[in-house]
């Protein structure tokens, strides 16, 4: 009967302080549009590291493995020469199709290209595929004009890097290492890796770069658990020293230096930002049991204990920091959602093009963290109210 009766009260009093909020709308206003602009900032700066990683780990397949050199660091300082490239084609587990082997022998360079927006130029990533490049990968498809052609110097481009950078249009022409290259089709990968880059024929490159070997291979499995079997015959022939990896594995390792520092920054932003927008809460509660002490007064006097009081500006401070939460995570989601952007990654020096991902994590995440600050911000306001003498409350009658 005791606990009912508790709810009971701090069911009335809460829907005592919500009805007056009204009649504080201006000081409200000031706590849910200061919180609001917090999450806003949080999830954006937070959907830059899940866009990136998205384009990076989320848009790679578990089917599809990257082969290197053991000793390298990544796809630009490793080496392979045709006779491991040999080895690793006839190593067990690899799929086929009409046209043979899902084997892609590649070259990897960064080579230097316009912007669009700034004016300036970037590095952007130049890869060497073989014929079965595409299918390897399996999710990149041409969707604007045509894919190169084996031995010439023709390249396709990602959609992202067509829209980020000048020149990369159907039909245009850049010059690298004395050649010029003709651009004849855009490639989509929904979204992947490849969306950044620039792909032309491995034999057009080896022959402009002046090398006879290659620095990556990717295959496809014929299935998932194919892996082990692979990993294990290249990993114990003594012909070879290579390391192989899951693409997604490859690319979460590569993406991990941008990921953390965007989510530090994120939440470091979040941490100094929420300060002042708990501030504004502490302020704005404390006008409200300031412009209601006659109603706890009142209550108070009606027999209403501390605790409903306390429990019951907590709960306004944290609606209001809820209402804040939910229009700052829809705001973010509007207008960051999807928007487009390349930035460099650290790891391998070269662009990255990718949009913002206001996720579903991020946009719980934002309201809780919206909670917290409301929650801190009523405490102190919740603990006056409590602590207020009834004598000093019932002269305001």
């Amino acid at each position: 009967m005791v606990l009912f009766a508790g709810i009971a009260q701090v069911a009335a009093v809460t829907a005592v302080n919500v009805r007056t909020i009204p009649q504080r709308w201006v000081s409200s206003l000031v706590a849910v549009v200061g919180i609001a602009g917090v999450v806003l900032v949080v999830v954006a700066v937070l959907s830059i590291g899940a866009g990136f990683k998205q384009a990076m780990v989320s848009r790679s397949d578990p089917s599809t493995i990257v082969i290197t050199r053991a000793s390298s660091t990544g796809e630009m300082d490793s080496v392979l020469s045709r006779d491991e490239m040999a080895v690793i084609a006839n190593a067990p587990g690899i799929a086929n199709d009409a046209n043979g082997l899902l084997v892609s022998g590649e070259l990897y360079v960064v080579v230097d290209v316009p912007r669009v927006s700034t004016g300036g130029s970037s590095n952007v990533p130049l890869r060497g595929v073989e014929a079965q490049g595409l299918a390897v990968r399996g999710n990149v498809e041409v969707i604007e004009g045509r894919l190169f052609r084996p031995g010439l110097n023709e390249v396709v481009v990602g959609k992202s890097a067509a829209n980020q950078f000048a020149g990369l249009k159907v039909g245009d022409t850049h010059t690298w290492r004395q050649s010029e290259w003709v651009v004849t089709g855009i490639i989509d990968a929904d979204g992947g890796v490849p969306d950044s880059e620039i792909w032309a024929d491995t034999g057009a490159m080896q022959s402009a770069w002046g090398r006879s070997g290659f620095q990556v291979a990717r295959v496809r499995l014929t299935d998932e658990q194919a892996f082990t079997t692979l990993s294990d015959t290249l990993s114990t022939d003594p012909r070879v020293n290579l390391t192989v990896e899951r693409e997604t594995d490859f690319y979460a390792e590569r993406s991990q230096v941008l990921s953390v520092f965007v989510t530090t920054i994120g939440w470091f932003v979040g941490a100094l930002m929420g300060i002042g927008a708990m501030f504004g809460a502490v302020n704005t509660m404390y006008n409200a049991v300031a412009s209601r002490t006659r109603e706890i007064a009142t209550l108070r006097a009606l027999g209403f204990g501390a605790i409903p009081v306390t429990v019951s500006v907590l709960v306004e401070s944290m609606l209001l920091a809820l209402v804040g939460g939910l229009l700052g995570g829809v705001a973010a989601w509007l207008v960051f959602n999807g928007f487009e952007v390349a930035t460099i990654n650290w790891q391998t020096f070269s662009q990255v093009s990718f949009t913002f991902a206001v996720t579903p994590p991020l946009l719980i995440g934002g309201t809780i963290y919206a909670l917290v600050l409301g929650l801190f911000g009523g405490i102190f306001p919740a603990i006056r109210a409590a602590r207020m003498p009834l004598t000093v409350a019932l002269r305001e009658l």
